[in-house]
C-alpha cells in the first residue's frame, strides 16, 4: 500500500485545520486499520519535508501528527511495515509549483513575493517514484524515513526568476516585508483555488532543505532540474502550444 494523499489548503483550525486533520491525520490511521484488516503488511506513506507535530505551520503539523499516528499503529501491533519519504517541492510537468509561477509571470507585470528568501531543495517527481519503488523489496528500508531532495538549495525568488526567463517573461521582483507578505497572502487565500495561503507562508518559516549528505536514499543521483523544467516551462514548448489549442476550443 502506497499512500501520497496530500493537500496544501484547510479551514482554519488549532493544532492544524479539519481538512488538513481529515487528509493527513485519520486518513493513515484508516489505511492502517484497512492493511491490518486485509493482511497487508507493506505500507509506504509519503509525507513532507519538516514533518513535525510542532512546526510552524497547520499544514506541517499535520503532516508529522500523521506521521506519529502510523507510527502508533505499528507499535500497537498492526504489524506494518513502514517506510516514510519527506520530499521537499516536488518538480515535474503538471506540477504546482513551478507552473503557478509561470502562470502569474504570464499577467502579472511585477512578482511581490512573502518570504522571498526562504530556501527550497526541490526534487524531481520521478527520482521520488523511483526511491518509492527501490524501496518496496528493501527490508533495511522498514521502519526508516527518508528526506528526498534534489541536488541544489534554491531561495524563493531565484526559482520566480529562474521560471520568468524560461517562459520568456521575466518579472522584477519585489520582496515584502511579513505584514503586507500576511495580508498579501490572507487576500489570496479567499480564492476558490488559492495560489497562497498565510500557513503556506508560516510552512516556508523553516527551510525546505535536506540534513547534509545524500540528497536521495539509495545512493540515487537526484536530477538538476535545469535538466528537466526547461522542457515543459518553456514559451515555446510544444506543451504550451497544445494548451492554447485547447483554451481556443473550449477544452
Amino acid at each position: 500500500m502506497i499512500n501520497l494523499v496530500g493537500i496544501l489548503h484547510s479551514r482554519y483550525g488549532l493544532p492544524y485545520g479539519p481538512d488538513f486533520a481529515r487528509a493527513h491525520v485519520a486518513l493513515p490511521r484508516r489505511i492502517a486499520a484497512a492493511c491490518r484488516a486485509a493482511g497487508v503488511r507493506r505500507l509506504l506513506h509519503v509525507s513532507a519535508l519538516n514533518a513535525d507535530p510542532a512546526g510552524p505551520s497547520q499544514y506541517l503539523r499535520s503532516k508529522g501528527e500523521g506521521e506519529a499516528a502510523l507510527r502508533a499503529e505499528g507499535a500497537e501491533g498492526a504489524g506494518l511495515d513502514l517506510t516514510i519519504f519527506r520530499p521537499s517541492v516536488i518538480f515535474g510537468p503538471d506540477d504546482a509549483f513551478l507552473n503557478l509561477f509561470a502562470s502569474l509571470q504570464r499577467w502579472s507585470p511585477v512578482m511581490p513575493l512573502g518570504n522571498a528568501r526562504a530556501r527550497f531543495q526541490p526534487v524531481y517527481v520521478e527520482d521520488v517514484a523511483q526511491a518509492i519503488v527501490a524501496s518496496l523489496d528493501r527490508s533495511d528500508a522498514v521502519g526508516q524515513a527518508y528526506c528526498c531532495c534534489g541536488p541544489r538549495v534554491y531561495t524563493l525568488a531565484e526559482l520566480v526568476r529562474y521560471v520568468g526567463e524560461q517562459i520568456g517573461r521575466p518579472r522584477p521582483i519585489i520582496a515584502l516585508p511579513e505584514a503586507l507578505a500576511r495580508i498579501q497572502a490572507g487576500l489570496l487565500e479567499l480564492l476558490p483555488n488559492p495560489p497562497l495561503s498565510v500557513d503556506n507562508l508560516d510552512s516556508m518559516d523553516v527551510d525546505s532543505v535536506c540534513p547534509a549528505g545524500d540528497p536521495l536514499p539509495f545512493g540515487a543521483n537526484p536530477t538538476p532540474l535545469e535538466a528537466v523544467a526547461p522542457e515543459y516551462l518553456a514559451a515555446n514548448a510544444p506543451r504550451y502550444r497544445y494548451y492554447g489549442y485547447r483554451i481556443k476550443a473550449h477544452r
